[in-house]
């Protein structure tokens, strides 16, 4: 998504216990789901929130969506440019893991959410977490980690952090967590191997994965939404 694709008229932001300024969408009233999707370096909580009616289906539950601001600070790979991003990046190599303070900054503030959610009434395997990019990098960090059983993982054109940490940071909870991996075959930002090898690498580690790719680049497309849709009403209904 690019933020001048969002809804003219959005939500307001409201501030959370996680520190984190939100922008919610409740499909309904009395949520019974929640789904938390961190964004992308550079963007912000309302990016994603225009596809929030195209994951809906006839008969879906009532879901409370939680977009996320990632704080500003500055970012090594622009030039030190001050922007909105969950760490700091300091190369597209294999370095992006390297800011593991502002990594772990960034799971505890999104664990926050999820625990804010259970506070208002959500179970955890009614809770999904999801991000795109650098988002979903953070995303399936909280999510292999969190103490209790979540409903699912959706990780959007990302990629995978502090690899020879996960076999001994994720937690017995979500060993079995199931996970939607997508990825473009174009994508210049996030090359599309490391799509194919998150999606292979948490296969290996037992989880249930739905992988697609798609003839995209760094981007979301309506088939790729279509096919989330399919997957969050395979999980949550």
């Amino acid at each position: 998504m690019n933020k001048q694709d969002s809804a003219t008229d959005s939500p307001a932001v409201q501030s959370s216990g996680s520190g984190l300024e939100v922008v919610e969408v409740c499909t309904g009233p009395d949520p019974t789901a929640s789904v938390i999707w961190l964004h992308g370096l550079g963007a912000d909580g309302h990016d994603f929130e225009p596809v929030v009616p195209q994951l809906m289906w006839p008969g879906a539950p009532s879901t409370r969506f939680i977009f996320p601001h990632a704080p500003v600070r500055p970012v090594t790979l622009n030039g030190g440019m001050a922007m909105r991003a969950w760490y700091d990046i300091v190369s597209l190599t294999g370095d992006r893991d390297q800011d593991q303070k502002g990594i772990a900054d960034s799971v505890n503030r999104a664990a926050s959410l999820v625990d804010q959610e259970r506070e208002r009434g959500i179970e955890p395997g009614r809770i999904v977490v999801a991000g795109f990019s650098q988002g979903g990098a953070i995303a399936l960090q909280l999510a292999i980690r969190y103490p209790e059983t979540l409903a699912g993982l959706v990780a959007l054109s990302t990629y995978l952090l502090l690899e020879h940490r996960l076999d001994n940071d994720r937690h017995q909870a979500n060993l079995n967590l199931p996970v939607f991996v997508g990825h473009g075959t174009t994508d210049p930002m996030v090359p599309f191997f490391l799509g194919e090898s998150l999606a292979t690498r948490l296969r290996k580690m037992g989880h249930p994965v739905e992988w697609h790719s798609y003839p995209m680049p760094h981007a979301v497309c309506p088939e790729e939404i279509a096919d989330l849709s399919a997957w969050l009403r395979k999980t949550l209904d």
